[in-house]
């Protein structure tokens, strides 16, 4: 059985467009929370204009299938104008401990 897999994606707007990159950010998250092994796909103010995807999957298989999804080539079109570089994009996987349910995401 595969291990779930945690996601963080880091945006950067370009000063200015903080709203418009938002705004195609939760454009594609209802389609992304339908995709097969999506557990939690969830949007984050990190200060300043700085936006951040907290992501888990069931399956480093279906985040794969999950990258070359259409509502991520949406994604990388809609915002590659109002990035200042590409996402920060950290793929990790789980080592629990403590607490059952707060020692892992």
């Amino acid at each position: 059985m595969s291990q779930e897999v945690v996601v963080t994606a880091v945006f950067h707007p370009v000063p200015g467009q903080r709203a418009a990159l938002g705004a195609v950010l939760e454009s594609v998250i209802p389609d992304v929370h339908e995709e097969a092994g999506c557990l939690l796909y969830a949007l984050h103010e990190a200060g300043g204009d700085t936006l951040v995807l907290i992501e888990k999957w069931e399956s480093r298989e279906l985040l794969a299938a999950h990258q070359r999804a259409d509502a991520v080539a949406r994604l990388n079109a809609e915002a590659a104008e109002l990035l200042q570089s590409p996402p920060e994009v950290v793929t990790m996987s789980a080592l629990p401990c403590g607490h059952q349910t707060k020692g892992q995401l």
